[in-house]
């Protein structure tokens, strides 16, 4: 696993026994995010189909999606986040395939009611959007 994942595993904001679910997985995601969260956590990642609260949620998300799609499922996996947890957008880095403009992102969670952060780099591969419902902080 490599450092850049392990450290942004801590920026998350996830902690010691918490449930994160993971939506939209597909056989590009970066295992080494989802490793050295549930290293972190001491927990499985659970799949949008866990029927109880969360405490956080992480979203894998490629330009191509259908945006309103985006939308839908950052309303539903807010639904189920308990607490006000971290609710991060995963998208491919600009220049690999699948990469999705921030703007796109901005737009889709504006949609939902959320404000979306400054990109941060999670891996190699990958970026990462943290979303807050509007009046939630930073």
């Amino acid at each position: 696993m490599n450092q850049t994942a392990s450290q942004n595993a801590e920026e998350f904001g996830f902690e010691p026994g918490d449930i994160v679910q993971e939506w939209l997985w597909d056989d590009d995601v970066d295992d080494s995010i989802r490793a050295q969260i549930e290293e972190l956590t001491g927990e499985d990642l659970v799949d949008e189909d866990y029927d109880s609260a969360v405490d956080g949620v992480i979203v894998w998300w490629r330009d191509g999606d259908d945006e309103d799609e985006l939308s839908d499922t950052i309303v539903d996996a807010y639904a189920v986040l308990g607490n006000d947890g971290p609710l991060w957008i995963l998208t491919p880095k600009p220049g690999r395939p699948g990469a999705a403009s921030s703007s796109t992102v901005q737009s889709a969670a504006q949609t939902a009611g959320m404000n979306a952060a400054t990109p941060l780099t999670v891996s190699s591969d990958w970026n990462g959007i943290r979303l807050r419902a509007f009046g939630r902080g930073r």
